[in-house]
């Protein structure tokens, strides 16, 4: 009966362990569900552990090609993308530890969906938009700060939003570790954050004059006296 349902459900709204299996049984076009599903979680978890942008994509590739050679050997004792997700870390820290490979078969610019894309959220006007950015710019700074074992836990819990178990699987590490990391992490960004800003901090939210004119306009038609 699960076979049946397996059968007539759209491979989109499978499981990833269905998706494994149907691919492992020779439908391997199905292996790009898995991996634009997966693309978020294995960029930032990379994007902590290299700090910045240049081979993120690359190590992607090539954890998730990794992956696909050795799927005879995921075995369903963990999720999917906990397995996967290990694999990532580890192809990571070999390329952070100097390794460097051409990608041969594979190339982004041939593969758009292999591409981490990012766009401004929609509604916000260019100030806001602007504001976002830079917030955005410094968050990332602080969290390029932190120690590497930090760093990562971080990202994996509370920014991808992994469970401590997902977060300890993924790096081989027990549970208590994990929660260790996550709390001097938090404790690291907010010393980060008070000795950055400073000052500064009495020019957030700054009220420009492009919106200083709106409401001035928008106070003075609501107040206009008859006559005038």
């Amino acid at each position: 009966m699960s076979q049946t349902i397996a059968a007539t459900t759209p491979a989109t709204e499978l499981a990833d362990e269905a998706i494994v299996e149907r691919v492992r049984g020779g439908d391997h076009a199905l292996y790009e569900i898995l991996v634009r599903r997966h693309n978020q979680r294995l960029y930032r978890t990379i994007r902590a552990i290299l700090r910045d942008d240049r081979d993120v994509e690359d190590v992607m590739q090539l954890a998730y090609i990794d992956a696909y050679t050795h799927l005879d050997q995921f075995r369903g004792t963990a999720k999917f993308a906990t397995w996967l997700t290990r694999i990532a870390v580890n192809r990571a820290i070999r390329n952070g530890q100097g390794e460097r490979r051409q990608l041969a078969t594979v190339s982004r610019d041939a593969d758009p969906s292999l591409t981490i894309e990012h766009t401004a959220a929609p509604g916000l006007d260019p100030e806001h938009a602007m504001y976002g950015h830079e917030l955005k710019a410094v968050l990332e700074s602080l969290v390029d700060d932190l120690p590497d074992p930090f760093r990562v836990v971080f990202v994996m819990r509370e920014v991808e939003g992994l469970t401590t178990a997902e977060t300890a699987a993924s790096l081989s590490i027990n549970e208590d570790t994990v929660k260790t990391r996550l709390h001097r992490a938090k404790r690291l960004l907010r010393d980060q954050l008070d000795r950055r800003l400073g000052p500064a901090a009495a020019d957030i939210y700054p009220f420009h004059l492009s919106r200083c004119d709106r409401v001035v306009a928008g106070v003075m038609a609501g107040i206009r006296v008859p006559g005038s």
